[in-house]
Order: structure tokens, then C-alpha cells, then sequence
């Protein structure tokens, strides 16, 4: 085997152990909540600690590339309907429901690790990332309404913080019942951004893209 097969394969193993552990850490988070313990991260990924602790020194490290991939994963949903569907609120309501779950993780991380959180918001891979899912997410809140498909005195970044708000983890709520929740709150947000001659007027002005974040 030359050096540089052995090299491309070091690196292969190295990124499906890293691939491994990000998920095993996000299904036990979303499972059990923020005190999984590493070992057991470990054990679910099918690695040893060691190798754990080589990928991602500390808890932080961790929850920053459980955090990252779930943005990464975000994004590509936001693309992908976008591209696929056929018209802009299709494609909107379809991200809603299918980014459902991982928007939820994020929206629990941010909770359960704030400072880790507060620190991942610096970080320019995840500024990068939530630029361009703002970007999309705003194409398809002002072409639904372009299409009359969407209330207009809504702006993108109503959009996201209503998303946020009923994500966010109810205390003393059993999962399951938490998931069911938000779901059944998603349907009924997205039924209420439906353009309808008997909307109830909204109080203050719109809440833009460019509120949440002024470099998009």
C-alpha cells in the first residue's frame, strides 16, 4: 500500500468516525436531553473514547459540530425544496415540515448550551450557513406572496422567530409529547400565514430579514 493510499484511507476512516459520533450524539440529545454522557456517545458511534476525544477534545466541541451539522443539514432541505417544488409556498411549507426536527435540536441546544451556543454564533462556518438559509427562506416568504399565497403584512423574520418560539422546549413536557406539540403548532402557523380576506390585522410593523441579521 503506498503513503498516499494510506493517507486518503487515515482520512476516510477519520471522517466516518467524526460522522458517526455527530450522530450518535445528536439521536441520544434529542433522546434523553444535555446530560448524555461522552462514553455513551461513544459507544453508540461504535468508537472508543479515545477516538471521541481526538475528533472533539470536549463537550463543547461536540455540541458546536452537532450544532454545525444540523445547519448544514438545514440548508440543504432549504435548497432542495426551493428547487423542487413548484411554486414558493409549497416549497416553504415543505421546508417547515421536513426541517421540523432538526430546527427543534437546534432550537433545544440553544437552550440547553447557551454558552456554547452564544460562542457557535461567532463562528463563520455557522454565519455563513445562516445567511444563506435567511436569504432562501426570504426569497420564498415574498414569492408566496408575490403569488398571493402568503399574508403580506408578514416579513421573513416573523417567519423565523415564530419557528423559534414554538420549538423551544416546554420544561417538564415528556418528549414525545414536546414533538407531537410543536408539530400541530407548525400546522397551525402555516395555516395562519395564508392569505385571507378576514385575517385579523397584525399589531406594529413587520419584522424583516435584515432585523435579524444586517449582512443579509
Amino acid at each position: 500500500m503506498t503513503t498516499s493510499t494510506s493517507g486518503r484511507e487515515l482520512r476516510a476512516d477519520a471522517r466516518l468516525n467524526r460522522e458517526q459520533i455527530i450522530e450518535a450524539a445528536r439521536a441520544l440529545i434529542a433522546e434523553r436531553g444535555p446530560d448524555v454522557p461522552t462514553e455513551e456517545v461513544a459507544r453508540r458511534a461504535g468508537v472508543g473514547t479515545g477516538t471521541l476525544y481526538r475528533r472533539f477534545p470536549d463537550r463543547d466541541a461536540l455540541i458546536r459540530g452537532v450544532a454545525l451539522d444540523g445547519f448544514h443539514r438545514v440548508v440543504a432541505i432549504a435548497r432542495t425544496a426551493e428547487d423542487e417544488e413548484p411554486d414558493a409556498w409549497r416549497a416553504l411549507t415543505r421546508f417547515v415540515v421536513q426541517a421540523a426536527a432538526e430546527l427543534r435540536l437546534a432550537t433545544w441546544l440553544s437552550v440547553w448550551f447557551a454558552s456554547t451556543w452564544a460562542e457557535l454564533q461567532e463562528d463563520p462556518e455557522n454565519r455563513r450557513l445562516r445567511q444563506i438559509l435567511l436569504k432562501i427562506l426570504d426569497r420564498l416568504v415574498h414569492g408566496a406572496q408575490a403569488d398571493g399565497d402568503m399574508r403580506p403584512d408578514v416579513d421573513t423574520g416573523d417567519l423565523a422567530l415564530m419557528i423559534a418560539l414554538l420549538l423551544r422546549p416546554v420544561p417538564g413536557l415528556r418528549a414525545e409529547l414536546a414533538r407531537r406539540n410543536a408539530d400541530r403548532c407548525l400546522a397551525l402557523m402555516l395555516d395562519s400565514l395564508r392569505a385571507r380576506d378576514d385575517a385579523q390585522p397584525l399589531p406594529d410593523r413587520e419584522i424583516a430579514v435584515t432585523d435579524l441579521d444586517p449582512g443579509v
